[in-house]
């Protein structure tokens, strides 16, 4: 992790884009064109242009909707086209147009150059927290300490963090900043116990200027990382430095928090984050489809669209790249009834839906659901639990600790990596999306039914 007023040393071996570049990304081009469908090309892979190489790296930039997609689905195919080009260069990294800087993930705790005030879109249910958050960029320490922005998954509150971070970045370069989670901070925690770190540990959270943490709800039932974390904020407030924080529910809510912390974080400003509604999902989509750079010819598929998921601006996001994936794996233009077959209307997330997806899957494949919950290694199994907490994911607004809590009691990692799983096979396997395709329509379905 770096501070945000950190700024990279040059490499000596980076260089600029050049026609060796150019020529090792045409051959690379050509070597993709004929390892997927043309529609898979133009839409995914054809949209990438070379940036610049640094070492055995080729830094490769796309629009975000069209990068994210790549990254996670096409990376290893771009890895294979590169080394059979006959360069030396050997991988690939993604990274925004404009620049050649990798694109740094948010799981490695620097910050996303993407999240910025400027594209952050504002509506009725975020107004005020994108007014509070920008207040305490303006004036850090000054506005409001602490600010604690709470919500369910999905609805922008890292963004608002990392924005923070990113504005002072560039207008208070002074400033030490740290942005992490309590996740992270609990691990470096309990690694800095392990190798008598602690001083140093204490001093990379307790000598800063802005402390920006995210999902404190991590922080429950974990009484030695609850204590640092305690003197830590009281250091820092004490200090004058400025702490923003976000959680899933309000401090109160925090119910096995020690009290004392739940009262300090209700010091400063609190501040619900709700659900986009429909004009703000529709802005969302619209900014999504023109960063991409794709055309849809019927201007009421984004209206379906938005109309179908209204929990969170993750699932829709994640909605738009299901819709556009399917179009391109039917070739079928992207319209109304194209969005209408394959996005199921969503439902106001409750606990127990992740009940009903369980029973589902489990059905599905002919599993019990203690069998689906367990630690069974077997083929069918694995998969089948894959494939509910890809679903859970999807359908509901838990949290990847909230998911792995009801999987067995798996961690975050966990959850994370089997979701990965199913995305790196759907858009090659059209058995897989037909049977999660069949399975939303049970979800539904044996939902409504409950109700």
């Amino acid at each position: 992790m770096q501070d945000v007023s950190e700024r990279p040393i040059p490499d000596p071996d980076d260089r600029a884009f050049g026609d060796d570049i150019s020529s090792t990304w045409e051959s690379v081009r050509e070597r993709l064109r004929a390892s997927v469908p043309d529609s898979t090309f133009r839409m995914w892979l054809e949209p990438l242009r070379a940036a610049a190489a640094r070492g055995d790296t080729l830094y490769v930039s796309a629009p975000d909707g069209v990068r994210t997609w790549v990254e996670r689905r096409y990376t290893k195919l771009i890895d294979d086209a590169l080394a059979a080009s006959g360069t030396a260069l050997r991988r690939v990294a993604f990274t925004a147009p404009g620049t050649s800087a990798p694109v740094e993930q948010l799981a490695g705790l620097s910050l996303n150059p993407n999240y910025t005030f400027e594209r952050f879109v504002i509506g009725e249910g975020n107004r005020v927290a994108h007014a509070a958050a920008l207040a305490v960029a303006e004036a850090p320490s000054e506005a409001y300490n602490p600010l604690f922005l709470h919500g369910p998954p999905g609805l922008g509150k890292t963004h608002l963090l990392v924005a923070i971070g990113n504005y002072l970045s560039l207008n208070a370069p002074q400033l030490s900043v740290r942005y992490t989670t309590a996740e992270c901070f609990t691990n470096e925690f309990v690694t800095a116990l392990h190798s008598a770190g602690a001083e140093s540990f204490k001093h990379r959270y307790r000598d800063i200027d802005v402390l920006l943490i995210d999902d404190v709800q991590f922080l429950e039932g974990k009484r030695h990382t609850e204590q640092e974390f305690f003197h830590t904020f009281n250091a820092l407030y004490e200090s004058g430095s400025q702490l923003v924080l976000s959680a899933d529910r309000m401090p109160s809510e925090l119910s096995t928090l020690a009290s004392r912390l739940r009262d300090r974080f209700e010091w400063g400003l609190t501040i619900r984050v709700e659900p986009p509604n429909l004009a703000t999902r529709l802005t969302v989509l619209r900014r999504l489809v023109r960063e991409a750079g794709i055309e849809i010819a019927d201007r009421e598929a984004l209206v379906e669209l938005a109309g179908r998921i209204d929990a969170n601006l993750r699932q829709l996001h994640g909605g738009l790249t299901r819709a556009i994936a399917y179009a391109s794996l039917m070739a079928k233009p992207l319209t109304s009834e194209l969005i209408a077959e394959v996005i199921p209307r969503s439902r106001p997330a409750v606990s127990s839906d992740a009940e009903v997806i369980q029973l589902q899957v489990a059905a599905a494949f002919d599993l019990t659901r203690n069998e689906l919950l367990g630690q069974s290694r077997t083929a069918g199994a694995v998969r089948a639990r894959q494939v509910a907490i890809y679903l859970t994911r999807e359908l509901t607004d838990l949290s990847l600790p909230q998911i792995g809590r009801l999987y067995g009691g798996r961690d975050h990692s966990t959850v994370l990596n089997s979701i990965r799983r199913i995305e790196s096979r759907l858009p090659g396997d059209r058995e897989l999306a037909g049977r999660l395709q069949q399975l939303r329509r049970d979800i539904h379905s044996s939902a409504s039914v409950d109700a």
